[in-house]
């Protein structure tokens, strides 16, 4: 059997290594920041492929340190000493090669801990100084003042060990992070060198011939290219002036420089202008552009020459010269510009002087902005229950000596005409209406009874949903249904002489008779809707008049306010009806059970429910738009997919036509998209591709 070699106990191998080493001396230099040992004894380590826990617990009898070692910590290590070290020596290059095994040592009060690297953030880390170094594991909390702690993270993270940790606080926006000492202390260089002051200087740049609007467009585009952070630049349409932000001073001076070359006078003769609208329309904003500048009194009038009589009989008197004449408003502006609109091209034509002409470019790049529109989902339920009951019995006897008997309906449930149908040979009874009837004919005894009983129930849920956009402040409408003819007037004009017979004339009024629902939506400011709403629910009477058609009609016509996606719900009026008739024969109709025989009792009960539910939704970018039409796009192509045919094993397959797929605002693949043509490698004649 084979023996383990033993081993020397930690103890008693460090008081070998320290018996035969000589005392430390003052001469002597210690390892960089660590003070000069010259009472106490060093010692020099040389441990090859020791075992773990043996070297910790030799170095801890030596640094009179108790070690608390976690089971997970094994292995062997190597710590070879060049010269002897002290006790405070020792300990760091006790850590130094722990922290190369991915252990960690953690100081506790009175003992230190041996544990995995991954968890010596949860052992009680202590809170580092600024400037404290070493391997020990603690944590740091750096103040910001400029930079966000939000955006360090990414940039610090690779910097630290995979198994600490690093977290921004944007309360009060500080950076925690948990790592060795030495590494903190680099670290918080790093943040001192990021967290510096932006550039925020801001400088306003005065224009003399051009527009500030115009310029800053055109300067914001040209500096946006090849670069990541392009100046900013702003203008400001009151004092015509330009606002440059850069983010460092060559790009600002570049920002300048291309303004000055810009503001230039311009080349061409004449004070004439053309303005393109980019989103109003040239008309409209004419008007009201011409109504300004007829209303604005600073607007240069023109000078009319004052005129001077002068009497020489009299040397004393002065000639007077009448008030200036007011200035003229000409159609299409007034003394102080010219506005003319060209529909085609949606452009403003002014001419005007230059201050004129700059308070009107204000103007129309406040007005001329992209406006925002309001989707509107409505749903429109309208609920109809009826009820109807009837029930009867009538009688009648026929002798030689006279007849009797009760007779109620006109209808074909009346006995009297089945009576006299049945006796009457070869004619054809009537058809009994709906319902039950139980009826007993007899020739011979001449006596007929008729028993009828009918109840119904109708139930109409009219479920609609429309959808309505539309721009802000523009009435939408949509009409679903007939346009119905109604008879508004006739005569009959007679004939010339020599012609025969009349001309028949009739006047036609055609109405819109259905749903229709109008929407004129106005934004408020804080993303409310105030909305003017008119809906319509009309159809046609089964009722039949002399006069005419006869229409039914439901109507809501009110102003509301509701909140961006917020459900709103109009109506909620019940039309409840309930019309209870009876027929019977006087005194005998009163009679408990048996007056039964001689009553005829109908009753009937309508009620009708309409209610509007409205839920607008503001759509201020092209995004929302996209992402709108795309949802509903999709609703509807997968109700095509869902509503295929199934197969079928008598009737040939048949796929029913798809619409393109939506993607990004393009249609993709479908029906309704087209093949690309592209040449054949060999043949000259184009071929399609798959």
């Amino acid at each position: 059997m084979r023996k383990k070699p033993i081993r020397p106990a930690p103890v008693l191998l460090a008081l070998l290594l320290c018996a035969g080493m000589p005392s430390a001396r003052a001469e002597d230099t210690p390892a960089s920041g660590v003070s000069p040992v010259t009472t106490a004894n060093q010692a020099s380590f040389n441990f090859v492929n020791a075992d773990i826990e043996s070297v910790i617990k030799a170095i801890g009898d030596y640094t009179d340190i108790t070690f608390i070692i976690d089971p997970r910590v094994k292995g062997t290590l190597n710590l070879v000493s060049e010269k002897p070290l002290s006790k405070t020596q020792a300990l760091q290059l006790l850590s130094s090669v722990l922290r190369m095994q991915g252990y960690a040592v953690v100081n506790a009060n009175g003992y230190s801990k041996v544990v995995p690297e991954a968890d010596a953030k949860l052992q009680g880390s202590v809170i580092a100084a600024n400037g404290a170094g070493g391997n020990q594991v603690a944590t740091r909390v750096f103040h910001l003042n400029h930079e966000a702690a939000a955006n360090l993270v990414p940039v610090l993270r690779p910097l630290i060990s995979p198994n600490n940790i690093i977290n921004a606080n944007p309360d009060n926006n500080t950076l925690v992070i948990t790592d060795y000492a030495d590494n903190l202390t680099r670290m918080g260089k790093i943040i001192t060198a990021l967290d510096g002051p932006t550039n925020s200087n801001l400088d306003v740049v005065p224009l003399r011939h051009t527009i500030a609007n115009d310029i800053a467009a055109m300067v914001n585009k040209l500096m946006e290219q090849g670069t990541t952070t392009p100046p900013v630049v702003l203008a400001d349409s009151r004092t015509n002036t330009l606002i440059v932000r850069a983010p460092s001073e060559a790009r600002a001076n570049l920002a300048k420089s291309l303004i000055a070359k810009l503001d230039q006078p311009t080349t061409q003769p004449g004070n004439v202008h053309v303005v393109y609208l980019k989103n109003a329309e040239a008309m409209k904003l004419a008007l009201t552009l011409r109504a300004v500048i007829s209303a604005d009194t600073s607007s240069p009038a023109p000078s009319t020459p004052s005129t001077t009589s002068s009497n020489s009989g009299n040397s004393g008197s002065s000639g007077s010269s009448p008030p200036p004449a007011a200035p003229s408003v000409l159609p299409s502006g007034g003394a102080g510009g010219f506005i003319q609109a060209d529909p085609a091209t949606n452009t403003l034509i002014i001419t005007a002087s230059e201050p004129v002409y700059r308070n009107m470019r204000s103007i129309i790049d406040q007005l001329d902005a992209r406006r925002a529109q309001v989707y509107v989902e409505a749903l429109i339920v309208e609920v109809d229950a009826s009820k109807f009951a009837e029930f009867g019995v009538q009688w009648a006897a026929l002798g030689a000596g006279g007849a009797g008997g009760t007779s109620f309906s006109t209808n074909g449930d009346n006995l009297a005409n089945q009576l006299g149908a049945h006796m009457t040979p070869g004619a054809v009874p009537p058809t009994p209406s709906n319902g039950l009837t139980l009826g007993l004919l007899s020739r011979k005894i001449g006596f007929g009874a008729l028993v009828h009983a009918l109840q119904s129930d109708t139930k109409t849920n009219i479920l609609s949903m429309p959808n309505l956009i539309t721009l802000d402040n523009d009435e939408a409408k949509i009409m679903v249904g007939e346009n119905v003819p109604f008879i508004t007037g006739q005569y009959t004009t007679q004939a010339s002489a020599g012609a025969a017979g009349v001309n028949p004339f009739q006047t036609v009024e055609r109405k819109d008779i259905g749903l229709t629902l109008k929407i004129k939506p106005q934004i408020s400011q804080g993303g409310t809707v105030k909305m003017a709403i008119y809906q319509e629910t009309s159809a046609i009477s089964p009722i039949v008049n002399s006069a005419g058609l006869i229409t039914t009609k439901r109507s809501i016509d009110t102003n509301v306010l509701v909140d961006d996606g917020q459900i709103i719900v109009l109506g909620g009026l019940i039309d409840d009806n309930l019309q209870d008739s009876e027929d019977k024969v006087p005194f005998l109709g009163d009679i408990p059970w048996l007056g039964t025989l001689f009553r005829y009792h109908n009753r009937t009960h309508t009620k009708t429910n309409l209610m509007v539910f409205l839920r607008p939704t503001i759509i201020r970018s092209n995004a929302q738009s996209i992402d709108l039409s795309a949802d509903r796009y999709d609703f509807i192509r997968n109700t095509e997919i869902d509503n295929q045919p199934l197969p079928s094993a008598q009737l040939p397959d048949m796929e029913l036509p798809l619409p393109p797929e939506l993607r990004d605002g393009k249609l993709v693949g479908g029906a309704l998209a087209q093949p690309v043509m592209k040449l054949s490698p060999t043949l000259s004649t184009p071929a399609t591709a798959e």
